[in-house]
């Protein structure tokens, strides 16, 4: 009878595991994006799934550094996940997290996160999607129409290879207004952000990537945008369209600026942003809301506590709250209690306890809240969490609340 066997996948097998990787979800790609899966995947915790000495699943976690409110964590950025064709439904995936959890709690990380590929699988193992991400399009047919000035300060192109090092400080700014955002390394700002060494990108048509600055040269910059363009068709056709990859402000003149930019740049009849919070600022800007529309609002990050009381202590609270959460985590056994979480302005503490429970929920649920992007009361209201204390939910989102919805507008 063949068995298979679960552990880790030494450097010697990544080519295997890529190879395996590539063949799961699709991919055929050009030497450096290829060599760049390999560098991510390196650096990896990597558990496989093996029969017979062959790799036929596996899952692997990044280190990452996840601005939640108040601060940051590390987290274990899930990645690479694959199970071979022949070996679906065999509970592979399973016992692949299962012995994944324990070495990224060994590697002190409180917070597991992931892009759903198939959303309906994740549920079941304590994800939840902690933020969300709206589609906006802009008719640049005519001047952008808004509410306020734009600042004032010039616009300036800059060569893209130059862009990390201007650009990190107003990035990380951006960061401790927003939860749900990474730390970058040169490397991700290149290959990601960027786009500077990706061969074989789909590009739709569009041209290189471009990025704009506010601010004379030598002074701070007050924003940036990263963007490419479309030239329309010929004949009378489409027209054509600037696609928005980030944009960063460091107050609303500086994005009505950038936006204003974007929308009046010659030949182009169409600006859409991909990713954008579902507070963008331009979405209050506006004078003509039909002049910029949301076109869609996706999940994004999902998001798992993997040790609930470093998570809960570990970001800040808008009110002081008391309460006994009967946590349910049936894939994490030792989270499945109750706990006692008071919390406040000046911190947190969030200690295991027998006294009776204020409120019943899942660690999915618990997750989809902790970074201030759901609020609780209308999952009691609909049924999938249990309110013992009349206003325990109410109180317990006031608590959670953030000046700033999270947002995370790339993957890692």
């Amino acid at each position: 009878m063949t068995t298979t066997a679960i552990r880790d996948i030494p450097e010697d097998h990544l080519d295997q595991a890529l190879d395996l990787i590539h063949l799961v979800h699709h991919l055929a790609p050009a030497a450096p994006t290829r060599d760049y899966h390999r560098e991510l995947l390196a650096s990896c915790i990597r558990v496989g799934a093996y029969e017979d000495g062959r790799l036929v699943g596996l899952a692997a976690a990044h280190h990452q550094e996840l601005s939640v409110p108040g601060g940051e964590l590390p987290c274990a950025a899930l990645d690479f996940v694959s199970v071979a064709p022949t070996h679906r439904r065999r509970g592979l995936l399973t016992a692949l997290l299962e012995a994944l959890w324990p070495r990224c709690a060994a590697a002190g990380m409180p917070l597991a996160v992931l892009w759903a590929s198939e959303s309906a699988i994740y549920g079941r193992y304590g994800f939840a999607p902690a933020t969300e991400t709206d589609r906006i399009e802009i008719d640049a047919t005519r001047p952008l129409d808004l509410r306020i000035a734009p600042d004032p300060r010039p616009l300036r192109l800059i060569d893209p290879a130059e862009a990390p090092a201007l650009l990190t400080p107003l990035y990380e700014e951006s960061r401790t207004r927003r939860a749900g955002r990474f730390r970058r390394t040169e490397r991700r700002w290149r290959f990601e952000t960027l786009r500077l060494e990706t061969a074989d990108a789909d590009s739709g048509g569009f041209g290189p990537t471009r990025v704009v600055v506010l601010g004379a040269p030598g002074e701070r910059p007050g924003g940036y945008a990263v963007y490419r363009t479309r030239g329309g068709e010929e004949g009378g056709g489409a027209p054509g369209a600037v696609q928005v990859r980030e944009l960063e402000a460091d107050g609303a003149p500086a994005a009505a600026a950038l936006w204003s930019y974007l929308a009046s740049i010659d030949l182009t009849g169409t600006v859409r942003a991909g990713a954008r919070p579902a507070d963008d600022p331009l979405l209050q800007l506006a004078a003509d809301r039909d002049q910029v529309r949301v076109t869609g609002t996706v999940p994004s990050l999902w998001l798992r506590l993997t040790d609930l009381p470093a998570a809960l202590t570990a970001r800040s609270w808008a009110a002081p709250v008391d309460l006994v959460l009967d946590v349910r985590d049936a894939q994490l056994p030792a989270q499945e209690r109750w706990f006692r979480l008071t919390a406040g302005p000046d911190g947190a503490t969030c200690t295991p306890t027998t006294a009776a429970p204020d409120l019943t929920l899942d660690a999915r649920d618990l997750a989809a809240c902790y970074l201030g992007g759901t609020r609780l009361t209308p999952l009691v209201r609909d049924g999938l969490a249990t309110a013992h204390t009349p206003g325990a939910a109410r109180r317990l989102d006031a608590a959670l609340e953030t000046e700033w919805l999270p947002f995370t507008g790339e993957d890692y």
